[in-house]
């Protein structure tokens, strides 16, 4: 599909689709999740983008700013606007049970965490069968939007019994780190992992439109006698993480 056609208003304008900035943007962030406009991909001057689609230069200007702002569209003097280069991808075992702060590290990367909702809370059914409690315990949860040199990179939610985590507010940065000093780190884990289409306050947070690929991961983790300790429910961003595992083929008897 070239440019015009992909920008081609008949394919994605809609007067019930709500302002047309918007609508534009969430035209090429599509276009970029879809691997329509790849990296560097040039795109047309703000006059012909407005002829292709049939908007004003100023819907087109504030499209494109936003798209900017958000890191998906870079803007050079002399040379116009570009959809930005492509990032590494980011390999995570799934042999090794880590937090996300110690896999950033090791990678050279700078993680940064946004808090989303951090406390003790009444347990969700859910979270009442996961972690064994009862129905008039409380739950430490912790929900952050995870950041890797300024990049969005997974919304993850994790629930503990108050008995391992009893003070929420005493993770800053790494959870197992925490964990670690209260001799509760836990040491096995069971992991789920399903590919599913983010849903729109998901999207919102890690930057991509509704509907983008992302992976969601289901874990619960154990301590050394078994013990439940944290049940995690995780969306990464599809179009940067690839789970690696190492497999072994069981030796035959002798």
């Amino acid at each position: 599909m070239t440019i015009t056609e992909f920008l081609d208003p008949g394919r994605w304008l809609s007067p019930a689709g709500g302002p047309l900035y918007v609508q534009l943007r969430k035209r090429i962030e599509a276009g970029v999740s879809e691997g329509i406009l790849p990296p560097d991909t040039p795109l047309p001057p703000e006059r012909e983008i407005a002829a292709l689609t049939e908007l004003s230069r100023v819907t087109v200007r504030k499209a494109i700013a936003e798209l900017v702002e958000k890191g998906l569209v870079v803007q050079r003097q002399g040379s116009g606007s570009s959809i930005a280069p492509g990032r590494p991808r980011v390999e995570q075992s799934l042999s090794r049970l880590t937090s996300f702060t110690e896999d950033m590290a090791r990678r050279g990367l700078n993680s940064v965490s946004q808090w989303l909702e951090r406390g003790l809370f009444l347990p969700s059914p859910e979270e009442v069968l996961a972690l064994g409690l009862g129905a008039d315990d409380q739950v430490a949860r912790l929900a952050r939007l995870r950041l890797a040199d300024g990049r969005p990179m997974a919304v993850e939610r994790a629930s503990l019994p108050p008995s391992i985590l009893p003070n929420p507010l005493a993770v800053t940065q790494s959870l197992y780190e925490v964990l670690g000093q209260a001799g509760l780190r836990p040491v096995r884990a069971i992991q789920k992992i399903s590919a599913v289409n983010l849903g729109q306050a998901d999207a919102v947070l890690l930057g991509l439109p509704e509907g983008a690929a992302g992976l969601r991961i289901e874990r619960l983790s154990y301590l050394p006698e078994g013990r439940v300790a944290e049940f995690t429910r995780s969306v990464y961003r599809g179009d940067t993480y690839d789970f690696v595992a190492e497999l072994r083929i069981p030796e035959l008897p002798a």
